[in-house]
Formats: C-alpha cells, sequence, structure tokens
C-alpha cells in the first residue's frame, strides 16, 4: 500500500510539472513547433538518467525513492523517458541490435499507430 502511495504521489506531480513547465515553453517560445514537449522529453530523459545512477546504481535513494521518482513522477513527467531508460539498459546489457529495434519500432510504428488511429477516428 505504501508503494501505491507514492507512486500516485509521483504521478501528481510529474503530471503537474509536466503541464506547467510545457506551458510556461510555449508561453515563451510559441506554438509553431513543440518547444513544450520537447523541453518535458528533454529534461525527462536527464531525469531519469539521473534517479537510475542514484537509486538503481549507487543506492544512495530506497525503493521507494524509484517508485515516487522514476515510476511515478517521470513516468507521468513523460513516458518518451522511460523509453530512452529501456533503451539504454538494452545497451548496458549488450542488445544493440534490440536497442536500435526498439527506438524503429518505437518512433515508426508508433507513428503509423498515430495515423490509423487519425484515420480510423476520421470515419466515426
Amino acid at each position: 500500500m505504501v508503494k501505491w502511495i507514492w507512486l500516485l504521489l509521483g504521478g501528481i506531480t510529474g503530471t503537474a510539472a509536466r503541464y506547467f513547465l510545457a506551458g510556461a515553453v510555449y508561453q515563451r517560445l510559441g506554438t509553431n513547433f513543440p518547444y513544450g514537449t520537447l523541453v518535458v522529453n528533454l529534461i525527462g530523459c536527464f531525469l531519469i538518467g539521473f534517479f537510475s545512477a542514484i537509486v538503481d546504481d549507487k543506492f544512495i535513494l530506497g525503493p521507494y525513492s524509484r517508485v515516487f521518482l522514476m515510476i511515478g513522477f517521470c513516468g507521468a513527467f513523460t513516458t518518451f523517458s522511460t523509453y530512452m531508460l529501456e533503451t539504454g539498459n538494452l545497451l548496458k546489457d549488450g542488445e544493440t541490435i534490440r536497442a536500435l529495434m526498439n527506438i524503429l519500432v518505437s518512433t515508426a510504428v508508433g507513428f503509423l499507430a498515430y495515423r490509423l488511429g487519425v484515420i480510423i477516428g476520421n470515419f466515426i
């Protein structure tokens, strides 16, 4: 039960941080390019890498910190960070081909799935 509380608190915090940060970036730089999403994704990638190092590699923080920071906060802040973490873990494990496949399939097939959703949604 305690893990769920930390997960929910991290998710709420990450969602709010994404909303406010992306909004601030869009106000400053405009909306002619997805700057807000780009900034959130890049910061999320940095944060999940940093948290991975201090939680999973150096054990500076405990397991509830992982749930709060990496799963809750970063998961709600941006799933792109998790995508990068998992790709990085594949590389760390020597799975270069699988890492490249993850990048290709997630990006290309993800975009195709998005377009299919748009097409089907427009039929309704």
